[in-house]
Order: structure tokens, then C-alpha cells, then sequence
């Protein structure tokens, strides 16, 4: 056997591709073993050499699966934490689904609730629908019938004509009742000449209907001259001139007339009748009867009685008794102021008999009367 060097006993270590691979010569101190190395003899250096060179080979083998070990552990916990996020992403999720059911379970209620209620509705809705419908095709008959009476109103018979016919009939009215107050005519008792003085009165209009007041201080008023004279049923034998008294009753038999007249051109049926005899004229009352003795006033309210009879009270004056004359007037007032009411006037009161049917008189001859 040759005897070979060092160089050619021992291997020459193989290159380093790496760093970390290479040969490094470190100090003997902090070499493990070399304060007591361990001695070999020559011909077993090379098997040594060869055991430490497989030595340091498996070592590095168990290095390299040592990293692909702990990449591989790595890449599992990895996947771990992920599987575990995602887990709790998913339980989230399902608490999320559940809730949603659990909104949606309540929603479907609610729809259920609600579908109920709008068939409900729906079936209130038909029965109005048919309700409404019928009275659709009453209101259109009811149109029709609408306009088939004015088409016979606007016609040649309709309301233009009537119209027409009525302000004929008040002007009739109104020449008529002026003749009455030319026959009758109730003026001041100063004035003389048949022609009312321009200012003395004037037409105004009260609560829709027209009054006839004086300008100045009220004067008293007569008919044909003769003035009815104030009464006092508190005094007896009042009446103690006879020509007083027969001037009294034909002012009120005057009155009477002009009344009467005036109703019937008006077609107006009396409250309270007359029995048209001059100035023994007489007023009728279809009310229960009184007693007379105690009627204080012809104004005051009349007590009710158990009979029930027309009753006949005289508009003239006979004797001291004024009571039943008395309340002869007033009843013949309450006649004027019915005819005044009639075409929309108020009374001027219950004492103004001559006033009121001077009003009554003046109305009627007015142009307002025939345009109304």
C-alpha cells in the first residue's frame, strides 16, 4: 500500500452553494471536546472523516425536514386560524339568518294580517261601489228630470211667462189699491190739497221691507178731514159729544172698507173678518171668547176661556162702554199688520192704526213693489 499525504488521505469538503453551508473556523474554545480531543489513529482518520462527512449530511437532511416540518406546521395553523375565522364568520352569518326568519316569520303575520283586512275592505268597498252606483243612476234620472222642468220652465209657458203674469197681477193690484187710497186717502190733518207735500215723508227699509216715516215730529192723521180720536178704556162716558162720536165710527167704518178691499185685490184671507156696514161696522173673532170685564188693555193678553165661539165686537162707539170698541181696533190693526206682513213690511205698532195702513197704501204704490 502507497503511503499518501494528508492532502490525499483526506477529502477535500465539498463546496458550499450556500452561506450557511460553508467551512467556518471558529476558536478551540468554543469548540465541544477541545480541551481532551480525542486522538485517532492514522488509518482510521479516513473512516472517521467519512462517518463525520454522513454524519454532517443526515444532519442537514434533518435541518431541511426539520424546515419543510415547521413550513407544513405553519401553513396548518394557518389554515387553522383561517377554518376558525371563518367558523365564526359563518356562526355570525347564521345568527344573521336566524334573525332574518325570525323578521321575516313576523313580517308573514303581519302580511297575513293585512291581506285580511284588505279583503275586508275590498268587500266594503263593492258594497259601496254598488251603493254608489244605484245612487248614480238615481241622481242621473233625477238630472234628467231636472232639466226636462226647466226646458218646460224656459219654454213658452215656464217661469219667463209666469213671471210676466205676475207683475201684471201686482201692477192690477197696484192700480186697484191706488184707487182705494185716492177714495181713502189717510194724509196729515193740516194738509188740505190732495197732493202729499214733497219732504214730509220718506220709504225707508226695515229688516227687508219698507216703513214710512215721518221727517219731523209725527203729525196726527185722518181720512176725508176726520181724525180718530184716542181712547182710554179706563174712563167712561169718554164719548160725551155725539158728533165726536159719529166723526170716531166713520173713520173706523172708512178704515174698514179700505181693509177689506185691499185684502181681496190682494187674495189675502183675514185673520180676524170684517162685516162691512159703514160706520156700524163689526170684526169678527174665531178665538176663545173672554170675559170682557177683565180686558184692561187692547194690547194686554187675552185670558183664555172654556167656550169656543166667533164673536162679534163693534168698530163704532155706542154708549160709555169702550171696551169691545176698543179691542174692535185692535183686532183691525192686527188685519192691517197682517196684509203688511204679507208683502214683507213690519208694523209700526199697535196703535198706529191710520199709520199702518197709510204705510201699507204708500208700499203698494211704490215701483218696488211690482219689480219685487
Amino acid at each position: 500500500m502507497d503511503d499518501r499525504g494528508p492532502s490525499s488521505a483526506t477529502p477535500d469538503p465539498p463546496p458550499a452553494d450556500e452561506e450557511g453551508d460553508r467551512w467556518v473556523l471558529v476558536p478551540a474554545s468554543e469548540v465541544e471536546g477541545a480541551d481532551a480531543p480525542k486522538v485517532f489513529n492514522w488509518e482510521d482518520l479516513q473512516q472517521e472523516l467519512a462517518r463525520l462527512w454522513s454524519l454532517s449530511a443526515a444532519l442537514q437532511a434533518a435541518r431541511d425536514r426539520k424546515a419543510d416540518l415547521a413550513a407544513r406546521l405553519e401553513s396548518a395553523l394557518e389554515a387553522r386560524r383561517a377554518f376558525l375565522q371563518q367558523d365564526n364568520d359563518l356562526s355570525q352569518m347564521r345568527h344573521r339568518l336566524q334573525e332574518h326568519s325570525d323578521h321575516m316569520g313576523d313580517l308573514k303575520i303581519c302580511t297575513k294580517k293585512l291581506s285580511d283586512d284588505v279583503e275586508d275592505q275590498r268587500e266594503q268597498l263593492a258594497v259601496r261601489i254598488r251603493t254608489l252606483t244605484v245612487a248614480g243612476k238615481t241622481l242621473g234620472a233625477a238630472h234628467s228630470k231636472l232639466e226636462e222642468a226647466n226646458r218646460l220652465l224656459s219654454g213658452e209657458n215656464g217661469h219667463g211667462r209666469l213671471k210676466n203674469l205676475e207683475q201684471k197681477l201686482r201692477m192690477r193690484q197696484q192700480h186697484m189699491i191706488t184707487q182705494v187710497a185716492h177714495v181713502y186717502p189717510v194724509r196729515p190733518l193740516d194738509e188740505q190739497s190732495p197732493t202729499v207735500k214733497r219732504g214730509l215723508t220718506s220709504i225707508i227699509k226695515t229688516s227687508g221691507a219698507e216703513s214710512v216715516l215721518s221727517n219731523g215730529p209725527q203729525k196726527p192723521l185722518a181720512i176725508l178731514g176726520l181724525q180718530l180720536s184716542k181712547l182710554s178704556v179706563k174712563k167712561t162716558g169718554y164719548f160725551s159729544d155725539k158728533t165726536e162720536f159719529q166723526k170716531s165710527s166713520t173713520v173706523l167704518g172708512y178704515a174698514a172698507h179700505a181693509v177689506s178691499l185691499i185684502a181681496s185685490y190682494l187674495n189675502v184671507p183675514l185673520r180676524y173678518p170684517l162685516r162691512f156696514g159703514g160706520s156700524r161696522s163689526y170684526i169678527l173673532d174665531h178665538a176663545p171668547s173672554v170675559e170682557l170685564s177683565s180686558i184692561t188693555s187692547i194690547v194686554g193678553s187675552v185670558p183664555p176661556s172654556t167656550s169656543m165661539k166667533t164673536m162679534e165686537f163693534p168698530l163704532f162707539f155706542d154708549g160709555p162702554e169702550t171696551t169691545r170698541s176698543s179691542y174692535a181696533i185692535f183686532l183691525l190693526n192686527k188685519d192691517i199688520e197682517q196684509l203688511l206682513n204679507y208683502i214683507g213690511a213690519e208694523s209700526l205698532g199697535p196703535r198706529h192704526v191710520l199709520a199702518n195702513l197709510k204705510q201699507l197704501t204708500m208700499i203698494i204704490q211704490s215701483q218696488h213693489y211690482v219689480s219685487n
